[in-house]
This record gives C-alpha cells, structure tokens and sequence, in this order.
C-alpha cells in the first residue's frame, strides 16, 4: 500500500514520529509536516549534487513557496515514508511535490508542493538553474515510472 501512493517519487525518506511533534490536540502540529517535506529535500538535494555545486559555484536555491494539504492526522507513534520529487522545470526555478505516507494507518497523511528558486550567494540575486543541476533532476526522475 506505502509503495503504491509513494509510486513514482525517486526520493523516499523513513523515520519515526516524535513524542515531542505532537501538540496540544494530541496529533502531529501542522508545522512539524514542512520539517518532514525539507527532510525529503534535503534527501533528494544529495542525491542530485546540490551541495556540491553550491559550494562549488554558489549557486543554490531559496524555497519561494510551499504549502501542504492535511488528510489525516499523525500521532505518536508511527512511522513514516516521505516522497519526494520535482514535476516542473522552469528557467530559473522547478517546483517539488512531496507525500507524506502513514505506515501505522497505510494512507496518506498529507500532500505537499514547494517551489525552489536558483540563487546565486556569491552575487546575492535570483540567477538561472545551472544546466548540470537540471540534468541531474532530470535524471533522477527518470529513474522511476510514470504515477
């Protein structure tokens, strides 16, 4: 069930839910979910090179937006599947979808979107995605089928 509502994200990340992530109400806070969406970033980062083509041109992302839609609430304890993949490309940006996946309850717990934009550090202004970043997204991407 898990594989099935993760099929098609190249990125996967797996941990628990912690005690401390719940809130008053007893689930998961609503903002622990963008944590869980940037840890799939993070992940999917490494596996593209980011960070070594930051530290290398100074050039990286800022996130522009995100957002999350909630299905279910999360408590502790659980474990969960984090998803993570890119769906658009722009000239200076791509946008990343991300689902948040319930191993205790099977289903999906949330369904996120961010949109990151290519930043140049060393010159402090928004610049184009370096041509090897997007080769790199690109080829992740390819490496699962179509959902």
């Amino acid at each position: 069930m898990i594989d099935q509502i993760l099929k098609g994200f190249p990125i996967v990340v797996e941990f628990p839910v912690a005690w401390g992530e719940m809130d008053s109400q007893k689930h998961v806070n609503n903002v622990v979910y963008f944590r869980y969406m940037e840890n799939a970033r993070i992940a999917y980062y490494d596996r593209i090179g980011a960070w070594q083509m930051m530290e290398e041109t100074g050039i990286g992302t800022v996130l522009a937006s995100s957002d999350c839609r909630y299905r279910i609430p999360l408590t502790y304890p659980d474990t969960l599947s984090v998803g993570a993949k890119v769906v658009s490309i722009e000239a200076d940006r791509f946008t990343m979808e991300y689902r948040v996946v319930s191993h205790r309850l099977g289903k999906l717990a949330a369904e996120g979107k961010g949109v990151l934009v290519a930043y140049d550090f060393r010159e402090d202004r928004k610049t184009v995605l370096p041509e090897a970043l997007v080769r790199n997204m690109e080829a992740l991407e390819a490496t699962v089928g179509e959902n």
